[in-house]
C-alpha cells in the first residue's frame, strides 16, 4: 500500500446498479430489489485508509414484482418507509484480501433507525469511468425490526452490483 495516494471520488450510478435481496417465505424464495441508489464512494486500492463508502437506497422503491406485497412491505411493521425513507450503509474499514481485486469491507448498516455492523467481501473491477463493485452479505431482518413474527425467514441475502463513475 502506498501512503499519500488520495482516493478518487465516485458516485453510484443508480441506472447501472442493482441492489437485490432474496428471502424465503413459506418455503419459497422471494426475490426483490431496491432503486434510488445514491451517496459517495471514495476508493483507491493503493490507499484503503482513505477509501470509504457512504451509500443509501430508497426504501419506498422496494420491488418484488407483486404490488400488493410491495405495499405491505412499505408499512410500519416492515420498512416503515414514511418514517425511514432510506436504507443506509457507511463503511468503517476496508482491508485487502488474499484474492486479486477482492477486499473486505466493514461498516454500519441502518434500516428503520436500527444500526448493525456488517462485514463482507467485495470485488472492484476497473471501468472506463470508475469501478464496478460487487458483493453479497446476509443479515437477520429481526436485527432491524423488519417483519415482526411474520412467516418469512429471519435471514435474507443481499447482492450488490454498484456501477460508479467519477463525480
Amino acid at each position: 500500500m502506498m501512503a499519500g495516494f488520495a482516493s478518487a471520488q465516485y458516485k453510484p450510478d443508480d441506472a447501472g446498479s442493482s441492489v437485490q435481496f432474496k428471502i424465503r417465505n413459506l418455503g419459497f424464495n422471494v426475490n426483490g430489489s431496491f432503486n434510488g441508489l445514491g451517496g459517495n464512494i471514495r476508493f483507491n486500492p493503493d490507499s484503503l485508509t482513505t477509501s470509504n463508502f457512504d451509500v443509501s437506497v430508497d426504501a419506498n422503491s422496494i420491488n418484488t414484482d407483486n404490488n400488493m406485497r410491495d405495499n405491505h412491505l412499505r408499512n410500519d411493521s416492515y420498512f416503515d418507509v414514511k418514517n425511514y425513507p432510506r436504507i443506509h450503509f457507511v463503511s468503517t474499514k476496508i482491508v485487502s484480501s488474499n484474492k486479486k481485486e477482492t477486499w473486505l469491507i466493514s461498516g454500519n448498516l441502518t434500516i428503520k433507525n436500527q444500526t448493525r455492523e456488517i462485514s463482507f467481501p467485495f470485488t472492484a473491477t476497473s471501468t472506463k469511468s470508475g469501478y464496478l463493485f460487487k458483493g453479497t452479505f446476509k443479515i437477520n431482518r429481526r436485527d432491524f425490526g423488519v417483519g415482526g413474527a411474520s412467516t418469512i425467514s429471519d435471514e435474507l441475502e443481499v447482492s450488490l452490483s454498484i456501477l460508479s463513475g467519477k463525480s
